[in-house]
């Protein structure tokens, strides 16, 4: 018969003690030893090398010291940690020289962020551990409240690890509220704005070492970019933006006198010049579309134009913008 079927009720993890074992140890410990057969009811003492043979008397077992037993039964744990941790080192050591491999490779420094969350959360992350500076691109007018919020959180927490901020907005932001409580917020000497007239999508780059741009219109996919070429085009593409646009603390430029319309309604007319409908010159010019079509009616009055096919003739015709591109089609 089996010891499991001589102790049917003896049954537990092949490193553990059940309380018979605990007991008897504890007894053979007092005395010095323990009969043999005493053992039936526990015979994971024997499993677990817990005694051993008395070797003047077969019937009794004497019981090894705690200390030793623990010793030897972690033997293959130990072994077992440092096997791993050779096979760690190992790794680490040959996977190591190929960081700098993947750093030129930009399949390996672009990842595609799915989700605002994701999105809001890499943002995040990267403001907190900003601390030289920080570049923005906003195109549009006015942002919406928890834009501005989230946005003033970024910003105080990479200004307070010593960061500079730098942002590009749309002239129509100028008249933002949003804009001006985000300011108050901000020490005056961590943050510059300027506003331009035309702008690239949304732009931020962080420590000139990672940037986010969109990867899709609707902006609920983004790419995190670390290729450092990439990095570079990117903020040579912000200077040229940032050297267009016009310090907040400045007026912008009016017209010329004599010029019938208005700065905004310039940039308009060059646009439809170029053959943009509306939807596309007020998304360019961060305005919305009832404004847009506003600002059209005017340039319309103002140049006796009977249609939008007419307008676009006079707008050349006038002079107030070069025929760089095709008369402007009828949005109906």
């Amino acid at each position: 018969m089996s010891r499991d079927e001589e102790q049917p009720g003896h049954s537990h993890g092949e490193l553990e003690l059940c309380d018979a074992a605990i007991r008897l140890y504890t007894e053979a410990l007092r005395k010095g030893g323990i009969a043999r057969a005493d053992l039936a009811v526990a015979p994971c003492l024997i499993d677990m090398a817990l005694v051993h043979p008395d070797p003047r008397d077969g019937t009794w077992m004497r019981p090894v010291p705690p200390s030793a037993a623990l010793a030897h039964l972690l033997q293959p744990v130990t072994r077992e940690i440092h096997e791993r941790i050779r096979l760690t080192a190992n790794l680490a050591d040959s996977l190591a020289p190929l960081a700098a491999v993947a750093s030129e490779d930009p399949h390996h420094a672009i990842t595609v962020l799915e989700g605002t969350p994701l999105i809001h959360a890499a943002l995040h992350d990267a403001s907190y551990a900003a601390e030289e500076e920080v570049l923005t691109v906003q195109p549009g007018g006015v942002r919406r409240p928890y834009q501005i919020e989230a946005g003033l959180a970024n910003g105080l927490a990479a200004v307070a690890r010593g960061a500079h901020l730098r942002h590009i907005y749309q002239h129509p932001a100028r008249y933002s509220p949003g804009l001006t409580h985000y300011l108050d917020q901000l020490p005056p000497d961590c943050v510059q704005v300027r506003t331009i007239e035309q702008t690239v999508e949304r732009l931020l780059i962080f420590d000139r070492t990672v940037a986010f741009i969109p990867a899709t219109p609707e902006r609920d996919a983004a790419l995190e970019i670390r290729h450092p070429a990439l990095i570079r085009f990117l903020i040579q593409i912000y200077e040229v933006l940032w050297a267009q646009a016009t310090p907040l603390t400045q007026q912008l430029p009016t017209s010329a006198p004599g010029t019938p319309a208005t700065p905004v309604q310039l940039s308009i007319a060059r646009l439809l010049v170029e053959g943009h409908v509306d939807d596309t010159v007020a998304r360019k010019l961060g305005i919305s579309v009832r404004t847009c079509r506003s600002h059209i009616a005017k340039l319309m009055q103002t140049l006796n134009a009977s249609s939008r096919t007419h307008l676009g003739a006079l707008i050349i015709q006038s002079g107030l913008v070069e025929p760089d591109g095709p008369v402007p089609r009828s949005n109906g």
